[in-house]
Parts: structure tokens; C-alpha cells; sequence
């Protein structure tokens, strides 16, 4: 059992806990309002962090979007630091599944599509985390518009892949449960996009929770990488020195050999 598989499961585990943290410290600091609010006025007299009492006066600016929940200081600086170690984090298990796809297998459209879309989703995540939402708008939504789909389109083609590669039971269960969080993610996100475009408070409070409900699935989606990682050796990473799968390398190597056999052949007769 390979030491990598912590890596899949370390993702998650810093993400998750790291947006929460952040919402906890932006809910602490009156920055947005309550999960469980659904309570929301058009303005206040007094902005949410001047206001004191067990009623808080709540308008659109506050709802608990994860943007939100990161745009101003202190929070905002914990949640850069998550966005860009989680993007970093991402580019590397891509690309090491990337890798041991080629290792076990044999490179196809499938594998190097979400090689290609997990990198994109990272520089979106990137760029969600280090332009706030309130400070760069433009380049919050477009780091937005990318991360979003790109992660969505990443899990479905994981997810196709999966069974495509599936030869044991167990990778069969796997495919199952990628497949269903697939499902959910999907729902979640075309929810949470609907839900934002519409003018009543209660459907943008419902967007920001699918939203929540969409990057912890995705988060936990990129967790159950442990499985195949669980397997990843050297020879793995002698497939990212060389680009190719070893057994393709052998093979490859074997015909240059017969060939150059068979030119020698045909000098020596000329010879004799």
C-alpha cells in the first residue's frame, strides 16, 4: 500500500475544514449572516458588523456564500491560503491519475481530457481565492466560471473512466459511487446557478447552501482517489518521466531492436 493515497484523502479533509473555519470566522466577525437565516431585508439602518442583539439585521450582501464568506479580512487571507494550497493540491493528484491510468492501462481521450480539465478547474480555484469578490468582480466570476464547470465536466469524465477501467468488483463499486456523487454535484450545481439569477431572498439563500453542498462533494469525490493511489509505485513515476506506459517503452524498444537486427542482416550478405 502506497504512502500516496494520503494525499486524496488529505484534500478533502483540508478544504472542507478550511471553508468552514473561514465561514466560522466570517460568522464571528458579523461579516454574513447565519446557514440558518432565511430572514432578509432590502437595507438596514446599521451594516451587519456594527449591529449587536440576538436579531440581526440581514440583506443580500450577507447571505453565506463561500465568496462571501472570504471576501474581507481576516477571513479573506485564511481563505486565499486554502484556495491556492487545495488548487496546488489538485493540479498533483490529477496528474499522478493522470500517470497510473497510463501505468495500469494505457493512455485514451478520457484520460487526457481530465488531465487537461483538472488543470483548468486549478487556475480557476486559484483565481476565486485571490480576487475577493467585492474587490475584483470581474475576475472573481470569470476564476468562478471556470472552476465550476471544469470541475463538474472533471468528475464526469472520472467517473466514465472509471468504468472503462473497471475489470474487478470492487472497481465496479467504485465506478457506483462516483456515478452517484456525479449525480448529486450535477443537481447541486445547476440548482445553486438557478437559484443565484433569481431575485428572492430565499432562493439566493438556497443557492449559497447548494453551493456548499456542490464543493464538498467535489471535495470528497477527489478523497476517493485513495483507491488507485493506494497502488502507485516508482513505475508510475517513471511514466511522467518518459510520457508513456513502461510496457509501450519495452515494446517500443523491442521493435527498434528487431529492426535494427534486420538492417544489419542484409550489410553482411552485401559484405560477403
Amino acid at each position: 500500500m502506497s504512502l500516496w493515497m494520503i494525499l486524496p484523502v488529505s484534500l478533502p479533509a483540508l478544504t472542507i475544514t478550511g471553508i468552514w473555519v473561514v465561514y466560522a470566522m466570517a460568522l464571528y466577525n458579523q461579516h454574513v449572516c447565519p446557514v440558518d437565516n432565511w430572514m432578509y431585508n432590502q437595507s438596514c439602518e446599521v451594516d451587519l458588523p456594527m449591529q449587536r442583539g440576538p436579531t440581526l439585521c440581514c440583506t443580500l450582501e450577507n447571505v453565506p456564500l463561500i465568496s462571501k464568506c472570504g471576501t474581507l479580512p481576516p477571513e479573506s487571507c485564511f481563505f486565499s491560503l486554502i484556495c491556492s494550497t487545495g488548487s496546488f493540491m489538485v493540479m498533483v493528484i490529477v496528474l499522478l491519475r493522470y500517470a497510473h491510468v497510463i501505468e495500469k492501462h494505457q493512455n485514451c481521450v478520457l484520460n487526457t481530457a481530465s488531465l487537461s480539465t483538472g488543470w483548468i478547474c486549478a487556475a480557476g480555484l486559484i483565481m476565486v481565492g485571490n480576487f475577493q469578490v467585492d474587490n475584483a468582480k470581474v475576475l472573481h466570476y470569470v476564476g468562478a466560471g471556470v472552476a465550476f464547470p471544469t470541475s463538474m465536466l472533471f468528475v464526469c469524465l472520472q467517473s466514465a473512466l472509471t468504468y472503462r477501467l473497471a475489470k474487478t468488483q470492487g472497481e465496479y463499486n467504485m465506478g457506483h459511487l462516483r456515478l452517484f456523487m456525479t449525480l448529486l454535484a450535477f443537481v447541486a450545481l445547476v440548482l445553486s446557478g438557478v437559484f443565484f439569477v433569481q431575485e428572492s431572498f430565499v432562493l439566493q439563500h438556497a443557492s449559497a447552501i447548494f453551493e456548499w453542498v456542490f464543493c464538498v462533494i467535489i471535495m470528497l469525490f477527489y478523497g476517493t482517489f485513495a483507491f488507485e493511489f493506494a497502488g502507485i509505485s516508482s513505475d508510475t513515476m517513471m511514466v511522467l518521466a518518459r510520457g508513456q506506459s513502461l510496457q509501450s517503452a519495452s515494446r517500443d524498444h523491442k521493435m527498434e531492436s528487431l529492426g535494427g537486427s534486420s538492417q544489419h542482416q542484409p550489410e553482411s550478405l552485401s559484405i560477403l
